[in-house]
């Protein structure tokens, strides 16, 4: 079963690649999942997607889910708009998600000066 999950969520990512939001919503959903395995591959994948992800991460931060996950992701994908995205939540009135943007510019800083 876990193998199933696991290539079901690695086929989203497949989907997402080619263009389809809604793999990237199934994506989205698979991070939110009990098991930590499809939980690690979604993020993997949605952040390996790139720019392609953007639109499904800033629909998740618009409806407030798993905001300091999220806000990581758009750190390791390192662009302008999502530099942008994480800017707005620095001040943020819930301490760990202001935490995360501030980590997670950390982090975006750190993947552009490698590029």
């Amino acid at each position: 079963m876990k193998l199933a999950r696991a290539l079901s969520t690695f086929a989203k990512s497949v989907a997402l690649r080619l263009g389809s939001t809604a793999a990237g919503r199934g994506l989205l959903a698979d991070f939110a999942s009990d098991d930590e395995t499809v939980r690690t591959l979604a993020g993997m994948f949605l952040v390996r997607n790139g720019r392609r992800s953007l639109l499904i991460l800033r629909d998740a931060l618009a409806r407030r889910e798993e905001v300091p996950e999220v806000l990581m992701m758009l750190g390791d994908i390192a662009t302008d708009e999502s530099a942008e995205l994480i800017r707005r939540y620095l001040g943020d009135h819930d301490p760990k998600v202001a935490s995360a943007a501030r980590a997670a510019l950390d982090i975006l800083e750190r993947n552009r000066s490698r590029s």
